[in-house]
């Protein structure tokens, strides 16, 4: 994404969780659209928190089990729909398969407070970039990986990872102002009748939910900027 004079300059922030996969298709279908908009469109990205299970213990849960219990669907039903997302997001281009040495440990699910809340301080502390950075790191370990996203330790190397002082980081994750903002931000998802992510919200104003085609971001993108142009 080249930034020129002539560019549009939008803000994106995302609603998401880390353990949604149509979060991850989602940014790379927008990634794709702001590919083909690049010179005439440029966009920041936040990242904002939803968690799809704010009730998960920390132990986690075994993934299937999980959807399982939560939709009542059959194993069967669950690994069709799985199969057709990981197309789907090999066409965003992006992966939700394991990608590790060795066999592929259980996929879980897990609780994602302190994950919000390292990105919550990533952006506040680094910016939009490294925030993405980590985001993007943090579906990597949880899809390409699957490490636990529970365990701090885990959380704080990723952060190191991605530039992040290891110490500053340590000290957000207690930070009780910090999950509040956090709490703030996800009922504010709520007043804005966002009940599943990925949700977009294009300079403050104009909702894209759920992942789209890159062509349907593309589209929304440009009459939002045309807006933007006629508003000034």
């Amino acid at each position: 994404m080249t930034d020129t004079l002539t560019s549009e300059h939008l803000t994106i922030d995302i609603y998401s969780d880390v353990m949604c996969p149509w979060c991850l298709i989602g940014y790379g279908q927008l990634t794709k659209a702001l590919g083909e908009l690049e010179g005439e469109i440029a966009a920041e990205i936040r990242w904002r928190p939803f968690e799809l299970n704010p009730d998960m213990p920390r132990e986690g849960e075994e993934q299937e089990a999980h959807l399982q219990r939560k939709y009542r669907r059959p194993a069967e039903e669950g690994a069709r729909i799985r199969g057709q997302m990981k197309t789907i997001a090999e066409g965003a281009g992006v992966s939700l398969s394991f990608e590790g040495e060795g066999e592929a440990p259980p996929a879980m699910m897990w609780n994602t407070r302190d994950c919000h809340k390292l990105l919550a301080f990533a952006l506040e502390q680094a910016g939009a970039a490294v925030q993405t950075q980590l985001k993007l790191a943090l579906f990597a370990a949880h899809f390409n990986q699957r490490r636990n996203l529970s365990d701090r330790a885990v959380l704080l190397d990723i952060a190191a990872a991605a530039g992040l002082h290891r110490e500053a980081a340590k000290a957000a994750l207690d930070d009780p102002e910090l999950e509040a903002r956090v709490i703030a931000e996800e009922q504010q998802a709520w007043d804005l009748n966002i009940t599943g992510v990925p949700a977009m919200i294009v300079n403050n104003r104009f909702m894209i939910p759920g992942a789209q085609a890159p062509e349907v971001y593309v589209n929304a993108l440009r009459r939002v900027a045309a807006k933007s142009r006629e508003a000034r």
